[in-house]
C-alpha cells in the first residue's frame, strides 16, 4: 500500500510520537495529590508544549482535568473549534476591543492584569451587552504580568464595581518554585497571603484562589488552594531534580526518524558541513532524515546520542537542516528504513528531553516546544 496522504506517518522520514496513555496516567497521578476541593488545570499553551493541543486537551479532560490554560486567543479558539467546552483560562494579557470581542465570542476567560486593561474590557463588554468571567493577576515577585500585590485590595475593588466583569479567581505566579532553595517561593507565598488578607479586610468576598505551577504542586500542598496550573508535569517530566520521584510520571513525547542511507567511510574522512568531525578510524555511517529545521538543536552536534535496536550510538558531524549522521559501526547490518529513537525508550535504554537540556544548558520546556510541525504528531 502506498502513502494515503502527506500526513501518513508510515511514509514520514521522522515524526513525534505522543503516548496518550502516559498522559492519562500523569493526570490521574496529579489528581491524587490534590484535595477534593482543588481542581486541576492542564496548561496546553504552545500547542500543549509541542504535543498537540486538541488531543492533549481532550485526553487530559477525560482523565480528570477540570480546566485548560492557554497563552493566546488563537490557542483558545483552536480548542473551542474542536468542540471542547471546558473552561479555558487565557494566561496572556490582551487590551484591544477586538480582542475582547473575540474572547467573549469564543467564551474564553481572560486574565486582567491592571486597572487600565479592566476599564477597556468593561467598556467593550458594556457596548456588547455581555458579562464575562475574568481572572485577576497579582505580581508577588515574578515581575511579569499583574498588579503589584500591595495594591491588591484597591485593584479587586475597582474591578468588582465595573459593569459586565465577573471575577472568577485571583492568582499569582511563582518565579523559583523549581529551586530547592524555597526562600523566594515562601516570600511570594507570604505576599499572596497578605494580599488576600487585605482583600478580605476590605469586605470583598473571595473568589477561587490559585498559585501553584508544576513544581509547587509537587512539593507543597499548602500552595494548592482551589486550583493548580500544571504544565510540564502533565507531559511526564519533573520541573527540577529534587522533584524526581515525588510522584510517578511517564514522558508523553517520543521523537523518531528513519535511516535513509548507510555507507562505509575510511579513516580521515570529514563528515558534514565544516568538517567538525573527522573519522579517526574506518567506520559505518547512517544518515537519518531529521535536522535542526525539525527542532533538533544544531548545538547538539557531536554531543547527541540516539537509540537503535536498544543500543546507544553517537551522532557525528554538524547536524544539518534536514538530516544528521550517526556512527553505526556497532550495528554493521543496519538497514535503510530502520527506526531511530532520538527521544524516548528503546529496549532498556531511554533518552529524555532532560538529557538534551542538560547537555545544552537549557530547560526541558524549551526542548519539548522546539519540534516543528512538519513532524507529524502520531498518537500511540
Amino acid at each position: 500500500m502506498g502513502c494515503e496522504s502527506s500526513t501518513d506517518w508510515l511514509c514520514q522520514r521522522a515524526w513525534v510520537e505522543i503516548d496518550l496513555n502516559a498522559l492519562t496516567h500523569n493526570v490521574r497521578q496529579l489528581k491524587r495529590q490534590l484535595a477534593a476541593k482543588t481542581q486541576l488545570m492542564a496548561v496546553v499553551k504552545a500547542d500543549a508544549y509541542g504535543h498537540g493541543a486538541v488531543s492533549v486537551a481532550q485526553t487530559a479532560l477525560n482523565a480528570g482535568a477540570n480546566w485548560l490554560g492557554v497563552a493566546t486567543i488563537p490557542e483558545g479558539i483552536e480548542l473551542r473549534a474542536a468542540g471542547i467546552q471546558a473552561p479555558i483560562l487565557l494566561l496572556g494579557a490582551v487590551h484591544s476591543p477586538e480582542q475582547v470581542r473575540a474572547i467573549a465570542y469564543w467564551q474564553l476567560q481572560p486574565t486582567i492584569c491592571n486597572s487600565k486593561q479592566a476599564l477597556i474590557f468593561a467598556e467593550t463588554l458594556k457596548e456588547m451587552g455581555q458579562t464575562l468571567p475574568v481572572h485577576l493577576k497579582l505580581d508577588t515577585g515574578m515581575s511579569r504580568l499583574g498588579t503589584m500585590w500591595q495594591d491588591a485590595a484597591e485593584f479587586v475593588q475597582l474591578v468588582r464595581h465595573l459593569p459586565n466583569l465577573d471575577i472568577q479567581s485571583i492568582y499569582s505566579h511563582l518565579a523559583t518554585a523549581d529551586s530547592p532553595d524555597t526562600r523566594v517561593m515562601e516570600q511570594q507565598h507570604q505576599r499572596f497571603q497578605q494580599a488576600i488578607r487585605t482583600i478580605e479586610a476590605a469586605g470583598i468576598p473571595l473568589p477561587k484562589l490559585h498559585f501553584a505551577n508544576s513544581a509547587a504542586t509537587l512539593v507543597d500542598s499548602a500552595l494548592h488552594y482551589d486550583l493548580v496550573r500544571v504544565g510540564l508535569a502533565t507531559y511526564g517530566l519533573y520541573p527540577a531534580p529534587h522533584c524526581q520521584g515525588l510522584i510517578d510520571l511517564k514522558p508523553v513525547m517520543g521523537v523518531k526518524a528513519r535511516v535513509t542511507q548507510v555507507k562505509d567511510i575510511p579513516a580521515g574522512t570529514g563528515v558534514s558541513y565544516g568538517y567538525q568531525y573527522i573519522a579517526d578510524r574506518d567506520l559505518r555511517l547512517a544518515v537519518i532524515g531529521i535536522g535542526y529545521a525539525d527542532g533538533v538543536p544544531r548545538n547538539l552536534s557531536n554531543k547527541l546520542q540516539v537509540l537503535i535496536r536498544g543500543q546507544r550510538v553517537p551522532q557525528v558531524g554538524a547536524i544539518t537542516m534536514d538530516q544528521m549522521m550517526l556512527d553505526v559501526s556497532s550495528i554493521p547490518d543496519l538497514q535503510v528504513g530502520e527506526v531511530v529513537t532520538l527521544l524516548g525508550t528503546d529496549g532498556n535504554q531511554s533518552i529524555s528531553a532532560d538529557d538534551w537540556a542538560e547537555t545544552l544548558g537549557t530547560i526541558s520546556w524549551e526542548i519539548l516546544c522546539s519540534f516543528k510541525h512538519r513532524l507529524p504528531r502520531v498518537a500511540v
